[in-house]
């Protein structure tokens, strides 16, 4: 009996409505604070959570341009890409260059040294320790502080090793037959049929990167190696001299504009870079991870 024909009961059909009814009201959830976010960032009124509305009242760019004129912003900005682009290289090049000898199953003592770093995603040195550790190798106030404590992390090293062991042995083999080394069969064999993972791992570490203001909190002492997300946090919930200094500058020039507009301004400046990623990676992700995943 062709499947079309079947006809589905009536709780099968309340059932399916219970889901889509779950699934737009956690999409709402989640849709909101953007939304209010934008509308807030386009008006010149002070918007508050009861008088929320999509279209701005009183229309206004002034948010955004006061914002991009941040001297603070730009420099953030600057910083912050540095460390995205450079982190998230030089972790994708250490985690493979780990992952692949210790995914061959001839490596000696493979599984004692997959433990040992797998046992580092349960226990940690701690904050303390890590800084000190900084601070001796003479990190501090460099973009190296920012990057070399989370070059590898365990799980990233578990995915894209459980990854690799998916990968014929034929392929190495065939590649030895040709002359080709080690070198050359991990960057131009082994890499080039890696795309999802790359791509999975990419994202994560380079979302991290882009999120991360703890540690540029910690380790530069100068304003000028400060990243964006630092910025973003003392404008927004410090109310740091940079708002009242946008306020100030705008009030002379005769703009009424409402704080919490320049917040959002900030905020969304900060955060689109990042969200307009996901479509180009989108489509590697799900096979990424289900290729890496967990297998004993």
């Amino acid at each position: 009996m062709p499947s079309a024909a079947i006809r589905r009961s009536g709780g099968d059909r309340a059932f399916d409505a219970f889901n889509y009814l779950v699934m737009i009201l956690l999409s709402l959830t989640t849709l909101y604070p953007f939304f209010f976010l934008i509308s807030s960032s386009l008006s010149a009124l002070d918007v508050t959570l009861g008088s929320f509305s999509l279209l701005p009242r009183q229309f206004t760019l002034e948010n955004y341009a006061k914002v991009l004129r941040n001297p603070a912003i730009g420099a953030g900005y600057v910083n912050t890409i540095l460390r995205t682009v450079i982190g998230t290289s030089l972790s994708l090049l250490a985690t493979f260059c780990l992952a692949w000898p210790l995914s061959k199953r001839s490596f000696p003592l493979r599984n004692l040294w997959t433990g040992l770093i797998v046992f580092t995603m349960f226990f940690s040195g701690g904050m303390i320790p890590t800084y000190l550790l900084v601070r001796q190798l003479g990190l501090i106030d460099t973009i190296w502080a920012l990057v070399l404590p989370e070059l590898v992390t365990a799980y990233n090293f578990v995915i894209v090793r459980n990854y690799m062991q998916t990968i014929p042995g034929s392929m190495e083999e065939s590649a030895k037959m040709d002359g080709a080394n080690d070198i050359t069969i991990l960057f131009r064999v082994i890499l080039p049929v890696c795309k999802p993972i790359i791509a999975t791992i990419s994202l994560w570490v380079a979302v991290w990167h882009w999120n991360a203001w703890f540690d540029s909190m910690i380790y530069m002492t100068k304003a000028s190696g400060q990243v964006v997300q630092l910025v973003m946090r003392r404008i927004v919930l410090e109310g740091s001299d940079q708002m009242t200094q946008m306020m100030a500058e705008m009030q002379r020039q005769g703009l009424v504009i409402a704080p919490e507009g320049l917040k959002a301004a900030t905020i969304m400046v900060t955060t689109l870079p990042i969200l307009c990623i996901y479509p180009f990676v989108q489509k590697y992700f799900v096979k990424g991870v289900m290729m890496g995943s967990l297998k004993g």
